[in-house]
């Protein structure tokens, strides 16, 4: 019965809909849309990283935006059909060969981090915001090791355990950080985006 509620209020979703008409694989591609409307962080010759990119939502509205001087790599566990402009990796980017591989892909510079990841959850609420967090953690990393010192990255996070502290974490980070409520996500959804921009430099501790 759940799952049937589910499945009617999905289908009257108006984004979804929309994402029919307009051909997005999803209707997280609004979420990104709305945020880069407010923000701009897609250049035509942005470097992007997509982290855990399937089905392709983000990819596909992000990629319409580049020129040919773009380059968008997305990378997912799970298989994702082939989308023009898009490099896609299949695999675990938290591995090194999978990490070195995206790394290489996306050459010496980049501009911005997306990451719509989310765990499949298991109906067990600590154990399910536990794993979402520790995604977000995971691509906060890697956007730290990766970007330019004035790139950006958009990670989805959820309110809850622990998004106190991540917060804190990203304001250690980056220069800047707000807190994006699009409003193609869902009002009762617990998920927003942190959007951190410009690393802060790294203090080297006293030498010994």
């Amino acid at each position: 019965m759940a799952r049937n509620r589910w499945m009617d209020e999905h289908f009257a979703d108006p984004y979804v809909k929309r994402a029919q008409a307009e051909g997005y694989r999803s209707r997280a591609a609004y979420k990104l849309m709305e945020i880069d409307a407010r923000d701009r962080l897609i250049r035509a010759d942005s470097i992007i990283a997509d982290l855990g990119a399937a089905p392709g939502g983000f990819s596909q509205y992000a990629a319409r935006r580049l020129g040919p001087a773009g380059r968008l790599v997305a990378v997912d566990i799970l298989p994702m059909d082939p989308l023009p402009g898009v490099t896609f990796i299949q695999g675990d980017f938290t591995e090194p060969e999978c990490y070195a591989q995206v790394l290489s892909a996306l050459g010496d510079r980049v501009d911005l981090v997306i990451s719509d990841m989310a765990p499949n959850m298991s109906g067990v609420g600590a154990s399910d915001q536990a794993r979402a967090v520790g995604l977000a953690e995971i691509a906060i990393d890697f956007a730290v090791s990766c970007l330019t010192a004035d790139g950006s990255c958009l990670i989805k996070v959820f309110q809850g355990a622990g998004f106190t502290e991540l917060l804190a974490d990203m304001r250690r980070r980056f220069q800047r950080v707000a807190t994006r409520k699009p409003p193609a996500s869902r009002p009762r959804s617990p998920e927003v985006y942190l959007l951190g921009t410009g690393l802060r430099p790294v203090v080297s501790g006293p030498e010994s």
